[in-house]
């Protein structure tokens, strides 16, 4: 082989791999916006109760945090105090960081804070996460080596010859951003499919064409739409193997380029979005919709640029009103810092491919990591290996001093004698998550904390005073024989007058 011919061939792998690992700068704000949105999303469902799962007077006061995870009471912001107006206050600076980010204003700034503020909340109580919450603040952390305000943004406008400047042609070349930054953001979203295909391909129901059928029988799921899924098994046992083929074929999203990977994005960002109308997952189905925007190749951005047309100028007008002074400098001004930023990445590429090895089991944990926590209880095994087979729902009664009987969480009357079948779904994606885990492990203070604050609650919210509250959780088997199993977390007196 010739000189010419190798740097030929060195150039088409370059080339290949750029089209590979690289984002569309374009896909990057998108990206950035929808990350934003979710976040004022996440804050506005999490502000619902913001009393009951963030401060003392609710389910988890801090000196349960701090029993339950000293660590994360030391780290959270939003444990320094724990009253309602300190968490408010906080919930306010994250919503402004979102809309900053949103708009690409001093957007690493923003990036960062939003980061540290969701960090800190999740902290504040961890029992009400689930693994949306995770890829949250993983898709965050890689966003920052990444020029999220590259384009689309005020910063993009407020900086003197930004590719927002450009002409078309002139800008071509640098549209794509390609490294271990890009390959970072890639990574963390790839490794959520693959391993929850693992995961699924090591149980029954998903080859069995049954998953899907028993996931819709689980009443505490459904969504606003989740009670009108038709049951007709074959319709059911499709959506199964389909989603079960689009998770074996995840690898596609980065090995493939084009039209393929953007078929492929495409079909799973429909599928989360249909998730959120019938499952009741909270943010989960809108974080992972975001984070296949990477993912959508350039001529899908040219079309949405085609589309947007007047606006984007309007737009563009609006942002150079707040064109006061230099925007953040683009990484290829500051060569050292983007060599720092790339090396940073690779580490934590590693560290991220380490990490879901181990939690698959592929790999054995060193035993540094070993002694402090267990991989394989923190992989990505949503409805995996096979979905739960029991139903779980609550039962909170409150009983006043006249012998009236409400429900506690929902606020309503309810039967003097209340039977298993009057057990309801959860609230709120957070309350299942918290209420079931608590079922689980019975921490006294977590059970008594939950207590207090239902002995207050129905005072606060439908104007009586709770002479006695009871929470007990319904668990009925749907795989047959609906065997119902009630289990009492505990009931308490409440002060009065």
């Amino acid at each position: 082989m010739s000189a010419d011919e190798r740097v030929l061939s060195r150039r088409r792998l370059r080339n290949a791999v750029r089209a590979r690992i690289g984002v569309d700068r374009r896909a990057l704000a998108a990206f950035r916006i929808a990350l934003a949105v979710t976040l004022l999303v996440d804050l506005g469902l999490r502000a619902r109760n913001l009393t009951a799962f963030y401060t003392d007077a609710g389910v988890l006061p801090r000196s349960a945090l701090a029993e339950a995870s000293p660590l994360a009471a030391r780290v959270s912001l939003h444990a320094l105090s724990g009253e309602a107006w300190a968490v408010g206050l906080l919930f306010l600076v994250a919503a402004a960081a979102a809309v900053a980010l949103a708009v690409g204003y001093r957007t690493r700034v923003a990036t960062a804070l939003s980061l540290v503020l969701l960090a800190s909340l999740q902290a504040r109580n961890p029992f009400v996460l689930n693994a949306g919450d995770t890829l949250f603040w993983q898709l965050l952390g890689a966003g920052l080596f990444c020029p999220l305000g590259a384009r689309w943004s005020i910063d993009a406008v407020r900086r003197q010859g930004s590719d927002a400047a450009s002409t078309h042609e002139g800008r071509t070349a640098r549209e794509r951003f390609a490294g271990s930054a890009s390959a970072l953001l890639l990574a963390v979203v790839l490794v959520v499919y693959v391993s929850n295909a693992v995961e699924k391909l090591r149980g029954t129901a998903w080859p069995g064409g049954e998953a899907v059928e028993l996931v819709f029988r689980l009443t505490y799921l459904h969504g606003p739409l989740g009670g009108l899924v038709p049951e007709a098994p074959g319709l059911l046992a499709a959506a199964t193997y389909g989603w079960l083929a689009l998770l074996v074929a995840s690898p596609l999203l980065v090995a493939s380029a084009g039209r393929v990977r953007a078929a492929l994005a495409g079909t799973l960002f429909a599928a989360h979005l249909s998730m959120a109308f019938t499952l009741q997952i909270g943010v989960f189905s809108a974080i992972s919709a975001a984070a296949l925007l990477p993912f959508f190749p350039p001529f899908v951005w040219d079309r949405v640029e085609e589309l947007a047309g007047p606006t984007s100028e309007r737009l563009r007008r609006w942002a150079e009103s707040f064109a006061d002074g230099p925007g953040e400098s683009a990484p290829s001004k500051r060569p050292v810092r983007g060599r720092v930023v790339a090396g940073v990445a690779v580490v934590l590429l590693a560290a991220l491919l380490a990490w879901n090895g181990m939690a698959l089991g592929l790999v054995d944990a060193p035993e540094p990591v070993a002694t402090v926590t267990d991989p394989t209880e923190r992989g990505w095994n949503m409805f995996a290996p096979d979905p739960p087979s029991t139903d779980s729902l609550v039962l909170t009664t409150a009983t006043t001093a006249g012998g009236d009987r409400i429900d506690a969480l929902y606020g309503d009357p309810v039967a003097a004698d209340r039977p298993p079948s009057d057990a309801r779904a959860y609230p709120t994606a957070r309350w299942r998550k918290y209420l079931t885990l608590l079922a689980a492990d019975e921490s006294p203070a977590r059970v008594d904390a939950l207590l207090a604050h239902l002995c207050a609650r129905p005072g606060g919210d439908i104007g009586v005073d709770a002479a006695s509250v009871s929470v007990s959780t319904v668990e009925i088997d749907v795989t047959g024989g609906n065997e119902t199993q009630v289990h009492e977390l505990g009931t308490r007196e409440c002060r009065t007058g």
